[in-house]
Formats: C-alpha cells, sequence, structure tokens
C-alpha cells in the first residue's frame, strides 16, 4: 500500500453471473485507472437457510431464491478466466467471503488483498480464517457499532495482520444526509490504523469529500447500466462516471499537498509586485 488513495471498483454481483459482462466491468475500471476489482464469493448453502432459498423469486435463471443465488455465482472455471484476465490487464483483484468455505476457495489465486464485507462483519470464524492469511484486509464497517468493530479489529491485530477499516452506510442506495463522513476521523482515533470509505451513493460528491477527509481508500460499485436487473445496480455508478470520481480523486491528492506552509516562487514574484508596504 502507498499514501495515494487505493480505489476498488466493486463488482460484487452486478456482472449477473456473465462472464462476458464482468470482463466489461474489468476493462471499464482499468481504463478509468483504478488499482482493484473487487468481487463477492458466497458458498450459497451454507449462507442462506433451506426456507430462504426455497421462497419464490422471479429472476432470469428461475424463480426461487437458491435458482437466483446460485445464478449469480460463477464458478471454478470462471474465476480462474477472471484472474488470467485481469492480470493480462494488470490490475488487482479480490473478492469479499460470505463463508469459511468461500475464503478457503479463494486462496488457490494468491491474491494480494482480503475484504470482509460489512454483513460479515460479525462472523468470527470468517474473520479468523481471513487474519490468519496476514494479507491486507479492507474491512467495512456499515451495519455495525463499535463494540462489533472492537472484536473484530482485536482478531486482526492479535494475528498480527495488516488491515484498514471502511466507513460505509449499508443503505442501497445512501443518501446524502445518511454518509456522516466524520465517522472516517472517529474510527481512525479510536483505532489508530488507516480508514477507507466505502460508498453506496449515487454520485461522487460524497467519494470526492471522504478523500478530502483523508481516507487510504476508495470503494464504489460500479455497472454498466444502472436499469440492469439487480439489487446493487441502482446503489453503483456508471464507467463514465468512475471515469470522473478517479480523475477528481488524484487531482484532490495533488492539491492536498503535504501541509507545509511555504512561500513559492510565484507567490514571491507576486509580493514583489502588490506589497508596497513591508514593516514587519
Amino acid at each position: 500500500m502507498t499514501d495515494r488513495v487505493f480505489i476498488i471498483a466493486e463488482i460484487g454481483i452486478n456482472h449477473n453471473g456473465d462472464l462476458s459482462l464482468a470482463k466489461k466491468l474489468i476493462d471499464g475500471a482499468a481504463v478509468a485507472g483504478c488499482d482493484a476489482v473487487k468481487f463477492q464469493k458466497r458458498t450459497v448453502e451454507a449462507v442462506y437457510t433451506k426456507a430462504d432459498l426455497d421462497r419464490p423469486r422471479e429472476s432470469p435463471w428461475g424463480t426461487t431464491n437458491r435458482e437466483q443465488k446460485l445464478g449469480l455465482e460463477f464458478s471454478q472455471r470462471g474465476y480462474e478466466e477472471i484472474d488470467r484476465y485481469c492480470r493480462a490487464k494488470g490490475i488487482e483483484w479480490f473478492a469479499s467471503a460470505w463463508y469459511v468455505e468461500s475464503q478457503k476457495f479463494l486462496r488457490q489465486f494468491d491474491l494480494s488483498y482480503n475484504k470482509v464485507a460489512s454483513a460479515m462483519l460479525t462472523h468470527r470464524a470468517l474473520l479468523e480464517e481471513i487474519a490468519s492469511e496476514g494479507k491486507h484486509t479492507f474491512i467495512s464497517t456499515g451495519m455495525s457499532a463499535l463494540d462489533q468493530i472492537d472484536k473484530a479489529v482485536e482478531i486482526f491485530k492479535n494475528a498480527k495482520c495488516s488491515f484498514e477499516l471502511m466507513h460505509c452506510n449499508s443503505q442501497y442506495p445512501m443518501p446524502t444526509e445518511r454518509a456522516n463522513l466524520n465517522t472516517i476521523n472517529t474510527l481512525r482515533d479510536r483505532y489508530n490504523c488507516n480508514v477507507g470509505y466505502s460508498g453506496h451513493e449515487t454520485d461522487t460528491t460524497v467519494s470526492v469529500a471522504a478523500v478530502v477527509l483523508g481516507t487510504s481508500s476508495l470503494e464504489r460499485h460500479i455497472t454498466l447500466d444502472r436499469c440492469m436487473y439487480g439489487s446493487d445496480q441502482v446503489a453503483s455508478i456508471e464507467i463514465s462516471k468512475l471515469c470522473h470520481l478517479v480523475k477528481e480523486v488524484r487531482k484532490v491528492e495533488v492539491a492536498l499537498g503535504d501541509g507545509t506552509k511555504t512561500v513559492t516562487e510565484e507567490e514571491a514574484q507576486c509580493a514583489q509586485k502588490l506589497r508596497t508596504v513591508n514593516t514587519l
């Protein structure tokens, strides 16, 4: 990791189980200049109860919730192709595992990073499995109280596993007034660690503001079209807006500078012209 904001384009499940669609999203993230793309990996039969999977749900894959959930999951071969494609594009990829077996599955790809999804922050066995790998881990804090975050942080500190928290509001999409960006400072002060921002808003203003507050990472869901089928599409930004966001973040990084008060050469020239009185 560097001092530059690490920008993650979350593809998540917005690929709708279509590998060609996933590749287009990877292409978009690479063109925009993102540092990584992120997916979600679920062990469906373990994450959800049988009753939940059996309930009726109309989707492109069938008429039950099980068919919809399974339709969104890539196979071993699919992830092998994602791994190959990202390496060819020169962009990192990783995934948030939603069960211990999913984390073990991801281990075969020798990824540089791990991710704890907000929904999984209270899953002790999963957190211990992730921390045991010792890879730098992004931990989203949506839906979590400070005492729950305390316990998660303790697991990673005890394992001596590098991590950073990500401030997050898990409302999809998130209204601007719910951003509460000053929580970034609260988390940084309480845990003495880097803090990123994982956003679910529909524009880029909040994300840029988070960078101004000193976030170490920025994660945004991306899509080719917010009107596509899928629960996360509406809380995502399209590729054109992603490109705009990355450019704005990099401009803000330059504008923030190092905080040292200096008089530039250009200012000194202005002073010669404008300061007719200099008695200090």
